[in-house]
């Protein structure tokens, strides 16, 4: 490929990283094991939502600005860090049967909420911008230029290998966990985990 170098490594390198376990990795477990498969699902489709985004950020430069900021970092880390600790608040005081994968059209949690959240749970994490801004461009052709194709793809590219293991994760987490949801005190136990892990994300974010 044109301004791409070692695309082979890369690729190889991609899957171990995306193999990782990761806070994205503990949020999708925590929606699959919690509310079933459909939820794992959209919540992996919403952090690869929010990777493309940041993919394009780094292709067209404009996350040199969160890497030289040390302000807009500070700011993007705790806006992330709040709103991963209110998930785990919101998830714990929470009385309605949130942990079905059977949710009804009034339930709380609708679908496009638990995709929105996955997408700004990555968006809101600058580790995720810098971890993109750092690691693509070692593949990237000098020649290249301010050319952001090569960015995309490789993006791109790391972006589908993570996607297709998160689902695999997420149907196995969900499957192994589909009898345990329909106990009534273990979906309780799930619900307050679930939500302990993500102000333990949130922490961990800060720190």
């Amino acid at each position: 490929m044109n301004y791409i170098d070692n695309y082979i490594v890369f690729l190889i390198s991609g899957i171990i990283l995306n193999i990782t376990p990761g806070a994205d990795t503990m949020y999708i477990l925590s929606r699959s094991i919690s509310q079933g498969q459909r939820a794992g699902f959209l919540s992996v489709l919403g952090i690869s939502s929010g990777s493309i985004i940041h993919t394009c950020l780094v292709a067209f430069g404009l996350s040199l600005i969160l890497s030289e900021s040390v302000i807009a970092f500070t700011i993007i880390k705790y806006l992330g860090a709040g709103y991963l600790i209110y998930l785990g608040i919101r998830t714990i005081i929470n009385k309605e049967k949130a942990f079905d994968e059977n949710i009804s059209d009034s339930a709380e949690i609708k679908p496009y909420k638990i995709y929105l959240q996955g997408m700004m749970t990555n968006l809101f994490n600058p580790k995720v911008a810098l971890f993109f801004m750092s690691f693509l461009p070692q593949f990237i052709n000098p020649n290249a230029g301010n050319n952001p194709v090569p960015f995309l793809i490789l993006g791109v590219t790391f972006i589908t290998t993570g996607t297709i293991w998160c689902m695999v994760l997420s149907f196995g987490a969900s499957y192994i966990s589909k009898k345990l949801r329909n106990n009534a005190k273990i979906s309780f136990i799930l619900q307050k985990l679930c939500g302990t892990v993500f102000i333990g994300l949130g922490i961990n974010l800060v720190i």
